[in-house]
């Protein structure tokens, strides 16, 4: 990834807005820049866009809107923000907090009522430091329907979408102005367009093995289960181009990925009563602290892996998670009519495996919890017994560029570039600088808010400048 003077682009074509990235970001961007008059196109690497939003559960934070009060959940702004920096315990900037509290919820509504999308409350539980009800999801609660739905939106819109782009290059001037960019088919032939405004959204540097073994270390050798094409690249653009980067140690894990399935356990089995032990039948921390750090925990347990265990009232719960389902459909989830069929089946210690249920079951009747976990007002686990084998991962970092409040990237001193735009994984996020930090939702909370946002403000920026 390279920036080149602006003199080098050549004769190319001009769009007024282009889009580097095809996730819920770009495509965000792509309608709120569209919906203003602006001509827009959105460069895609993937054949099919796809990116981390595919591979998660889809599901988007946000508060005061109408789905919630049809459900008569009473949520504002004000609460959502603090509950996200009480989980990054102050470490984010509280004016982005605020900001993407603030607009989450008309940026659902608008999704939902302008461009179609088919959102609806996760109900049944309530994640990891949310204190209200306020995950909104699609019919199957799942990334690839999500991103199925937002693509079918701009397709709608009759926005051009060019798959098979890999974005390799950004040719600007001494002011730092984006004049436009090229980027390679599959075959390597080079392309070139050049724009009046740039919106980076093309996620975070997961993928890149030296900037994760620079920045978050402790998951340099750890499974990463985002998407392979986040490789940071609107970092090191903006390193190019003078920019400044934040809170690059942040990012989201997850302590409950299915091995060797590979698919992903919604945290749903742990907070409605399950448990977590290590291969020798024993708990080892307080699973409800968030599904974030739980991955580091998991990690450090002989194998790096862990058994989730639940029982079948909260198995339908899980249900409603097309990953979960399938996890199900492949096998990963066993069961047992008793404890004791349950660490033969495992091959984990009986013994210690029944210690640690008759622990959870009295730390449910009002027992002081050893690991502090608050079990109040949860059911003791029931017959049959489920549990899945699982690992910690990495998916996706949450640290990037600086931006302000129209998402304009800032440089060093503080001050916008000119008519460079970020948000979702390529702009600095709100789970502070950690891994704990990270509440529920916030990656996509960032995506389509800040999607929102970019592609407005960078379309006012072309529209007003004809």
């Amino acid at each position: 990834m390279s920036i080149r003077p602006a003199s080098e682009l050549g004769p190319a074509e001009e769009i007024a807005v282009a889009i580097v990235g095809a996730g819920a970001c770009g495509l965000t961007a792509a309608l709120a820049a569209h919906e203003l008059g602006a001509e827009v196109v959105v460069l895609e690497r993937d054949a099919v866009p796809s990116g981390s939003t595919a591979l998660s559960a889809g599901l988007i934070p946000a508060a005061g809107t109408r789905f919630q009060r049809a459900r008569d959940i009473d949520d504002d702004p004000a609460l959502f923000a603090a509950d996200i920096m009480a989980k990054n315990h102050g470490r984010a900037d509280p004016e982005q907090v605020a900001l993407i509290a603030r607009e989450g919820g008309p940026a659902i509504e608008w999704l939902a009522d302008r461009h179609g999308l088919q959102l609806d409350i996760v109900e049944g539980f309530r994640y990891p430091g949310h204190s209200r009800l306020r995950m909104h999801g699609t019919p199957r609660r799942a990334g690839a329907e999500l991103i199925d739905q937002l693509r079918a939106a701009v397709e709608r819109a009759d926005i051009p979408l060019i798959a098979d782009a890999v974005v390799t290059t950004l040719f600007a001037d001494d002011e730092r102005r984006v004049h436009g960019l090229a980027f390679r088919r599959p075959d390597g032939r080079e392309e070139r367009l050049a724009c009046r405004a740039l919106v980076l959204a093309c996620n975070g540097y997961g993928g890149a093995r030296d900037l994760v073994a620079t920045h978050i270390p402790e998951m340099a050798g750890a499974l990463y289960f985002g998407h392979p094409g986040n490789q940071g690249d609107a970092i090191r653009w903006g390193a190019g181009l003078g920019a400044r980067a934040a809170d690059l140690g942040a990012y989201q894990g997850h302590g409950s990925v299915a091995s060797p399935h590979g698919i992903l356990i919604t945290w749903a089995v742990i907070m409605e009563g399950g448990f977590q032990v290590n291969t020798g039948g024993h708990r080892f921390s307080d699973e409800a602290h968030g599904y974030s750090e739980q991955a580091v925990k998991v990690l450090a347990q002989p194998g790096a892996m862990a058994y989730s265990i639940f029982d079948a009232r909260i198995a339908a719960v899980a249900r409603q998670f097309e990953d979960f389902r399938e996890a199900e459909a492949q096998g990963a989830i066993r069961q047992a009519d008793s404890v004791a069929g349950l660490a033969a089946l495992l091959d984990l210690d009986p013994d210690a495996l029944a210690a640690t249920f008759a622990a959870v079951d009295r730390a449910k009747e009002g027992a002081a919890d050893p690991f502090g976990r608050n079990f109040a007002g949860v059911p003791r686990l029931a017959a049959p017994f489920h549990a899945v084998r699982v690992t910690g991962a990495l998916f996706h970092t949450q640290g990037g560029l600086a931006i302000d409040r129209e998402t304009r990237v800032l440089d060093q001193a503080g001050r916008p570039l000119p008519n460079l735009f970020a948000g979702g994984g390529a702009a600095r996020g709100i789970s502070g600088d950690g891994v704990a930090g990270y509440l529920s939702g916030n990656g996509l909370a960032s995506a389509v808010t800040l999607g929102r946002l970019a592609g407005a403000a960078a379309g006012r920026l072309v529209v007003h400048s004809s």
